[in-house]
């Protein structure tokens, strides 16, 4: 199974400025981050950003916040629990009220069918920090939640390689797929004949 660009949605959780000086190799993460970001908008795929009691941590970096069209402040490690899966995941519009009498009652050619659901995007490529707190709790979340989730492993991480690593051996077993940048970036793309190839490309040289 490859990633489709036009399924996807990539969320970006908690790379905020007074955390990630304490995050392991945090300007590597940082980059990657900011890597996803902009192969997203070149590819109209939307961008999300959460953020870790704001108050006090601080908002994400400027990099990353300019590229989110909504970031959402919680206090939950898990933003699942602050509203992320409704966000993500449009309502369907309410059943239109019938007029006179009832449509099951005519005959089944005269028969409207009902609107479809409003459609989603139900892949979701999750970054962030710390890898074994925020991340992992709202990637297991967006999983009980039926979502596909996707972890981007060089974009995210935690201020020690354990704690990192330890939060994939789980989040792999839970049913997440695990991948790198440049997969994100070939897998959107498919082809080098896209019309944004060369500039997804130019990102990741």
């Amino acid at each position: 199974m490859l990633l489709d660009a036009d399924d996807s949605q990539l969320i970006l959780v908690d790379y905020q400025a007074r955390l990630l000086p304490a995050i392991h190799d945090h300007a590597a993460v940082l980059a990657n981050a900011v890597r996803l970001g902009e192969m997203a908008r070149l590819l109209s795929v939307p961008v999300w950003g959460t953020e870790q009691n704001p108050d006090k941590l601080g908002a994400n970096v400027p990099e990353v916040r300019a590229l989110c069209a909504r970031t959402l402040a919680k206090m939950h490690f898990s933003a699942v629990a602050d509203g992320l899966a409704e966000a993500l995941r449009p309502a369907a519009p309410p059943p239109r009220q019938g007029g006179a009498g009832n449509a099951r009652s005519l005959p089944r050619h005269l028969q409207k069918a009902p609107p479809a659901p409003a459609a989603g995007r139900n892949t979701l490529v999750l970054a962030g920090c710390e890898a074994h707190v925020c991340l992992l709790q709202t990637a297991l979340d967006l999983l009980d939640e039926e979502f596909e989730v996707w972890v981007v492993t060089d974009a995210c991480g935690s201020r020690t390689e354990r704690n990192r690593d330890a939060a994939f051996d789980r989040l792999a077993a839970a049913g997440a797929e695990l991948l790198t940048t440049e997969m994100v970036a070939f897998e959107w793309l498919r082809t080098a004949q896209h019309a944004q190839f060369r500039a997804v490309q130019a990102l990741i040289k």
